[in-house]
């Protein structure tokens, strides 16, 4: 009687488990979906030109940290030493299927297109320019505008300290560049009409060395204060604006894309003025945030503006004092509300 107790206690035990463990194989684990893959391919100023790639990449940064991705697996970049890498390297990201692959500059319009055309089904963005392509989203910004306001800003600052120079240099000359200066240019005569205005192209983007030299250039003919639209080729010119104020011959660079106060630093002083923003970080965050929302917009032409926060300057500017932080603010709502169209076009 015992044995039977016993035996029959273990089968309803054996039943138990046993119908338990088909529970558990009826009921498989839900697999983790795959993270999203962000890709970004840089021009020939490399991820840290302190300028256009830089300022992309950190916008794609901060999608990754806001959404766990892993740095390096779901976003990561491939850096472009020449204009014949931009296929391979887009394509190469496009053959790992990447959920959206990112282009910053307009030298990318040709490649960007060949590469839209290859892989139909690829998500692109490219930044600076326009390719007319289903599958890629064009991101453009009002560069003019913030050139005006980085102009009001030079205008203001060598009228109160008495001088009569300002400079710009640009890197290639295409009407995209000519676009900061022309709102440069405006933007300083609207505030200091009798200001010289010197005006110099590297032709290169990529060539701090040429970048200095045209700054030592510029200096040497009385600029006080130059403006780049230069990328890596404009390092060199706040090198340049650097190293003479350090040597007390105070002379002023202004930065271009991002903020680059940092980036002219010598002690405890900067010799950054402001920075005209291009917000190509937001440009990449937020087409990221809608293609993995499932909102790409493909097939349309982004702009960013003084009126959406696209360009300006930045929220903090220590070397431009509180009434030409104010003047500029003034400027800046003409604009945003159109009482004031700023030229794309330079003078002649």
């Amino acid at each position: 009687m015992k044995y039977r107790t016993f035996f029959a206690t273990l089968l309803v035990v054996a039943l138990a488990f046993t119908s338990c463990a088909k529970k558990e194989a009826a009921a498989p684990a839900t697999p983790a979906a795959p993270a999203f893959k962000v890709g970004l391919v840089t021009d020939l100023g490399g991820i840290d030109d302190k300028s256009f790639n830089q300022g992309t990449w950190e916008g794609i940064v901060r999608f990754g940290d806001e959404n766990k991705l892993a740095k390096g697996t779901d976003y990561k970049y491939l850096q472009s030493a020449a204009e014949a890498d931009y296929v391979p390297n887009l394509s190469t990201f496009a053959d790992e299927k990447l959920d959206l692959i990112v282009a910053p500059g307009f030298l990318f319009e040709k490649a960007m297109g060949e590469v839209a055309d290859k892989y139909p089904t690829q998500k692109l963005l490219v930044i600076d320019t326009v390719v007319q392509k289903p599958n890629v989203v064009s991101a453009v910004f009002s560069e003019h505008e913030g050139s005006y306001l980085v102009g009001v800003a030079a205008g203001l600052k060598a009228k109160a300290d008495g001088k009569k120079v300002v400079g710009f240099i640009g890197g290639m000359q295409f009407p995209l560049i000519e676009r900061f200066q022309a709102g440069f240019e405006q933007g300083v005569k609207a505030v200091y009409p009798e200001a010289k205005i010197l005006v110099d192209y590297a032709g290169d983007f990529g060539a701090p060395d040429k970048g200095q030299a045209i700054a030592q250039k510029q200096f040497n003919a009385g600029a006080y204060i130059i403006f780049h639209a230069a990328g890596g080729t404009g390092n060199g010119m706040i090198k340049e604006a650097k190293e003479r104020s350090e040597k007390g011959d105070v002379r002023w660079g202004i930065g271009v894309d991002k903020d680059q106060y940092t980036d002219g630093l010598y002690g405890d002083k900067s010799a950054v003025l402001t920075s005209m923003m291009k917000r190509v970080d937001v440009a990449a965050y937020e087409v990221a945030k809608l293609a993995k929302a499932g909102q790409f917009p493909g097939g349309q032409v982004l702009v960013f503006s003084l009126k959406n926060a696209g360009v300006g300057i930045p929220a903090n500017n220590p070397n431009l004092s509180a009434d030409i932080v104010a003047k500029v603010k003034e400027y800046a709502d003409k604009i945003s509300s159109g009482a004031l169209t700023v030229s794309e076009v330079p003078a002649k």
